[in-house]
């Protein structure tokens, strides 16, 4: 008998003599020969546990979130003023189909979504900079960082300031003898103005998170392009990019999210949603229906305002999976 033969033989052994181990080996064994699903392990404390760590946080967003988000579904289906409280289907829904307000806003969202991609790749960009140690990155890390912490009250304020028919801005542009632009006054520049003030206030969150998805590179792999005479555009398409894939969808969804949601204080600062309804977004067009007094038409606005979002999310997240494996 070989020695390799003897070792098993002791293993063996080993294993049947040890006290209900063996045993219990060779009958899941059997078992999984036979097709016979093996038995569940009983609920002990240790299996438990996770589960109530988890309960607390599952309970406050159960109570704080999931149930207002039913309550305002469900609101959404009755009437306003002399209605109030009273089930009418989906007139609510079509109301504001018709409404010339919720038509801007919905146009308005198309303009939003264009500059999604600029701020992530402002973010990306300045984040891939840092990463590869540009002279000054320590400071550039933290005055990027700088505007989040502002209120975008503040934000709005200084900015209404500046790009004002007479502000610094157009004072400049006067200097060059180029004409002076009322960027909050027309339709045309009121929302997109407002957005980028928007990436300039916000981007420093997704360039934060850039930086921990470049922590996860593979520093190895981006030095066997740089032996292999990539150049830095090569890197960041070839190498940065695919390893960064999942960080990247992660960016874009919540910067979609927090263009078409997190707006308010910029809109009401700066145009207040004018001039007109040029500059209406979801958001605001709720707040604006719950001043008058009609919150199931608000309920109804914020239903639609979610259903926006979810599905842009899903058509993102697909879009960038395909586009990542492909890079």
């Amino acid at each position: 008998m070989s020695t390799t033969d003897t070792t098993s033989t002791r293993s063996l052994v080993l294993e049947n003599k040890a006290p209900g181990r063996g045993r219990a080996s060779r009958r899941a064994r059997v078992r999984a020969d036979l097709g016979v699903p093996l038995r569940k392990k009983p609920w002990t404390s240790e299996r438990l546990a996770p589960y109530l760590m988890v309960l607390p946080v599952i309970a406050i967003l159960a109570v704080f979130r999931l149930y207002p988000l039913l309550l305002g579904v469900n609101y959404s289906f009755t009437g306003d003023r002399e209605l109030n409280g009273q089930f009418i289907g989906l007139d609510n829904y079509f109301t504001l189909l018709g409404d010339a307000r919720f038509q801007a806003a919905a146009r308005n969202v198309l303009v939003v979504l264009l500059f999604v991609p600029i701020q992530v790749f402002v973010a990306g960009i300045l984040a891939t900079f840092v990463f590869l140690k540009v002279p000054g990155h320590r400071f550039y890390r933290s005055v990027y960082f700088l505007p989040v912490v502002l209120s975008p009250i503040i934000i709005g304020a200084i900015f209404n300031i500046l790009l004002a028919a007479n502000g610094p801005i157009n004072g400049a542009l006067g200097a060059v003898n180029i004409p002076s632009i009322d960027f909050l006054g027309l339709p045309g520049t009121a929302l997109p103005s407002v957005l980028v003030v928007h990436i300039w206030a916000t981007f420093g969150m997704a360039f934060t998170i850039f930086l921990a998805g470049f922590a996860t590179l593979d520093a190895e792999l981006l030095d066997a392009a740089k032996i292999d005479g990539a150049n830095l555009w090569q890197q960041i398409v070839h190498v940065i990019i695919p390893s960064l894939s999942q960080t990247i969808q992660f960016v874009f969804v919540t910067t979609t999210i927090g263009m078409l949601t997190g707006l308010f204080g910029l809109l009401y600062t700066m145009t207040a949603g004018g001039p007109g309804a040029a500059s209406y977004l979801p958001e605001f067009l709720i707040w604006k229906l719950n001043g008058e007094a009609r919150p199931a038409l608000a309920s109804a606005a914020s239903v639609f305002l979610l259903l926006i979002v979810l599905v842009i999310g899903l058509i993102q997240i697909r879009v960038l999976r395909r586009a990542t494996k492909e890079a």
